[in-house]
């Protein structure tokens, strides 16, 4: 059974693999993995408000009244979910193509590493 390592500690160990194959220099790779955290931050963000608030909350309107509508929170979760699924993609296209160089083939394997571990 592998052990679970932390969101933070696989992105350390993506990057350190990039510093030791000189893809961190990548310009692609270095804005789309940028891109992927901030994404996962809004995501991890997201989900405590959705947990603090819960599914539903309640709406008021000017005159006072109150209306039950599901949590805002949510659709803004979904929506960056999709954006950090397609970012990864990206991501991981970048990578298969780096894959073809020295540099990169280091950097794929880690990839690999982390995938399994799931």
């Amino acid at each position: 059974m592998n052990k679970k390592i932390s969101l933070q500690e696989q992105a350390n160990k993506i990057l350190e693999q990039a510093e030791k194959t000189g893809v961190q220099s990548n310009f692609f790779f270095v804005t789309t993995f940028k891109r992927y955290q901030v994404q996962m931050q809004i995501l991890t963000q997201l989900e405590k408000v959705i947990q603090e608030e819960g599914p539903v909350v309640t709406k008021e309107y000017v005159k006072g009244r109150k209306n039950l509508t599901s949590n805002p929170a949510i659709n803004d979760y979904n929506k960056t979910a999709t954006a950090a699924n397609g970012t990864v993609a990206t991501l991981i296209n970048i990578i298969k193509t780096l894959a073809n160089t020295d540099e990169g083939a280091g950097l794929a394997d880690t990839m690999k590493e982390l995938l399994a571990d799931e």
